[in-house]
């Protein structure tokens, strides 16, 4: 059996005596280092992290794909003289033009590339910040984990951004874009690199909270259902507290939400554009045009996306965790 350097008994000194030949020399040194293990934190390295982190969020966001189509056709600004949609409203609208039931995919490549690399950036940052500050606030408390969150949740979004304006972009109804090269092209051409951050900040400002509720009330449900659960860390804790927290703080940011995608959509498909991209502005407009209800406009689909999608993603990862432990 291979030696394991993470375990106690092998950090133990050495012992005091220094072994001799038989004709009581000191041996001669051996020639060869020793072999130092990679940096760990619960026994995986950053690869396994990334690669963890990425797995669980392509695999989220395929299979809520379909209601987050929905949720972009509700948010999405309309003209004056369309009337606002509704869940099924949404629905028939999706599915009755080209493509039918296939029109709720459409975007999908686009969130694949940038899903993958942000999961990645995001759990990975998530366990080294969570690791750091637990040394120093103790371990199981809420404030280390909403703060780990946070700092998970700029750096991903950097990375997710200009994807997740193309795939919002896509799910429109009567897109004029072909397919994620040529919406990128166009895009490029017609509004410049900077049309693909436009909802940076909005973003991070959503996501901030948003990350925030969700570690927090992600890891106090664990910790919860782990005490009545005969096993703290079974797939079904893991999914059902993911569930709670992602539906709880997905309610809490609606608005901005509607915000972020109102910006990504703006000027496509009928959608107004906005003179700035200040968050302020957008929200007066928003009020002032649609009253406060547009402000949670898509509440139902963001949740009924952000539960089970949490629940997927987090179990996902814990999986791919358990995996890499083992394989370690």
């Amino acid at each position: 059996m291979a030696a394991d350097f993470r375990t106690p008994d092998r950090l133990l000194p050495a012992a005091t005596e220094e072994p001799t030949t038989p004709q009581g020399h000191p041996p001669n040194p051996v020639l060869s280092t020793p072999t130092v293990p990679d940096a760990t934190h619960d026994g995986l390295r950053f690869w396994q992290y990334m690669l963890a982190g990425s797995v669980a969020g392509v695999v989220e966001h395929t299979a809520m794909f379909p209601v987050d189509t929905l949720k972009t056709h509700m948010q999405a600004s309309t003209p004056p003289c369309r009337p606002t949609l509704s869940l099924r409203a949404a629905l028939r609208n999706a599915v009755a033009g080209e493509g039918g039931a296939l029109a709720l995919y459409r975007g999908l490549p686009a969130m694949a590339f940038g899903a993958g690399p942000a999961h990645a950036v995001y759990f990975s940052v998530y366990e080294f910040a969570k690791s750091s500050l637990t040394d120093r606030l103790g371990p199981n408390n809420p404030a280390a984990h909403a703060a780990s969150g946070v700092v998970a949740t700029v750096a991903s979004d950097a990375v997710l951004t200009p994807m997740d304006t193309v795939k919002q972009r896509l799910q429109l109804t009567s897109s004029p874009y072909t397919g994620v090269g040529h919406c990128i092209r166009t895009v490029l051409r017609d509004e410049g690199p900077s049309a693909f951050f436009v909802s940076y900040r909005t973003t991070v400002v959503m996501n901030a909270p948003y990350t925030a509720v969700h570690f927090a009330t992600y890891e106090a449900a664990k910790r919860m259902l782990g005490d009545m659960a005969a096993e703290e860390e079974s797939l079904a804790v893991h999914a059902t507290a993911g569930a709670a927290a992602g539906a709880l703080a997905a309610a809490v940011t609606t608005p901005l939400d509607v915000v972020k995608t109102q910006l990504q959509c703006q000027g496509v498909c009928g959608c107004e554009r906005f003179s700035s991209s200040s968050i302020g502005d957008v929200f007066r407009t928003i009020i002032k045009r649609d009253g406060y209800s547009g402000l949670m406009r898509g509440w139902k689909p963001r949740m009924l996306f952000h539960a089970p999608a949490a629940a997927i993603c987090w179990s996902t990862y814990e999986a791919s965790k358990s995996f890499f432990q083992r394989f370690n």
